[in-house]
């Protein structure tokens, strides 16, 4: 069968349901949330190393065997990790396959559908080379930055997906520029964040090389980041007043999703750093770009059809996961 006949017989299939895209792009952004804290579970429970080799789990086995030198608890939490990775590859091979069936076709939808199995694979490799370092640090932390991008991205899709009468923006200059501060101060908040981890106990194997800095310090740094946002969704909030169209509903959930996330923060470090907030804290900062990347659509103008959703609601497209 030649490329043409093939392409010919794609296009007479009937084009997916809108409910079907937005459902799948919806999972997508809970898998990419969802494998950022199996991530954390790994690295808080020491697991990070026990799978050592990649892509096997050991030289010559792709699944755990017992071994004196590495517990097999720790091997299947990393292993179930991986495995984990596979479900979020489908689910994102899914959203590429209904967007190239969409029809007519929506050349932003597709460009973002077409990220997600990129991003996966992209994930893959980085957490092959997190591990065949040993876990040093810095790449555990581009790792899960990696991941934050994906989740950003994944938002952007659901808010993509097409429909009829796409939902007006709030139409004010100011309010986008200030947009851009707004997501450059998110980007610092997470930078940082994972400077705190890779200073902190908590490395995914008990050799792992930490970040040599106070923890401490890089604790301030971290919450200056999140005052400076905070202050950045007040600014917002008066920028909107008044405006047409403005997304209220998003920017209270933002604002609520934020300062739920700070409070987690603050008892994380008071109460030092234990095993299940810190992995409720990157749940967190998950939630926090969602929220943050669905506000950033309802300001621009994207979002939910006028024509599938009720009068006078504004809730998010995307619920956080």
């Amino acid at each position: 069968m030649s490329f043409d006949s093939l392409r010919a017989r794609i296009g007479r299939l009937p084009s997916p349901s809108r409910r079907l895209q937005l459902g799948v792009a919806i999972a997508v952004v809970a898998t990419q949330a969802l494998i950022a804290m199996t991530g954390a579970v790994v690295r808080v429970t020491g697991s990070g190393l026990g799978c050592p080799t990649w892509p096997e789990c050991f030289p010559g086995s792709m699944v755990p065997v017992a071994h004196p030198e590495y517990a097999a608890l720790h091997q299947w939490i990393e292993y179930g990790n991986r495995l984990f990775t596979g479900i979020v590859g489908i689910v994102a091979g899914a959203a590429l396959v209904l967007a190239l069936l969409n029809k007519p076709r929506d050349r932003r939808y597709l460009r973002l559908a077409i990220a997600m199995p990129v991003g996966v694979v992209v994930q893959a490799v980085l957490g092959g080379v997190t591990v065949r370092l040993d876990l040093v640090w810095w790449t555990v932390a581009i790792h899960l930055l990696a991941s934050t991008v994906m989740v950003w991205l994944a938002t952007l899709l659901v808010h993509a997906v097409p429909g009829d009468d796409a939902r007006p923006g709030a139409g004010s200059r100011p309010v986008g520029a200030w947009l851009y501060v707004q997501t450059a101060l998110l980007a610092g908040l997470l930078v940082t964040g994972t400077m705190v981890t890779g200073a902190g106990p908590h490395g995914g194997d008990p050799d792992t090389p930490r970040l040599d800095l106070p923890v401490e310090t890089l604790a301030h740094v971290h919450a200056s980041f999140l005052y400076a946002f905070l202050g950045s969704l007040v600014l917002l909030g008066f920028l909107l007043r008044g405006l047409p169209n403005a997304p209220w509903r998003r920017y209270q959930v933002l604002v609520g999703v934020v300062l739920a996330q700070g409070t987690i923060g603050l008892v994380q470090f008071w109460a030092g750093v234990p095993e299940l907030l810190v992995s409720l804290h990157v749940l967190g900062a998950m939630t926090v770009i969602v929220a943050t990347a669905s506000l950033w659509c309802g300001i621009r103008g994207y979002g939910r059809p006028v024509s599938d959703r009720r009068e006078g609601d504004d809730a998010l497209v995307a619920p956080t996961p």
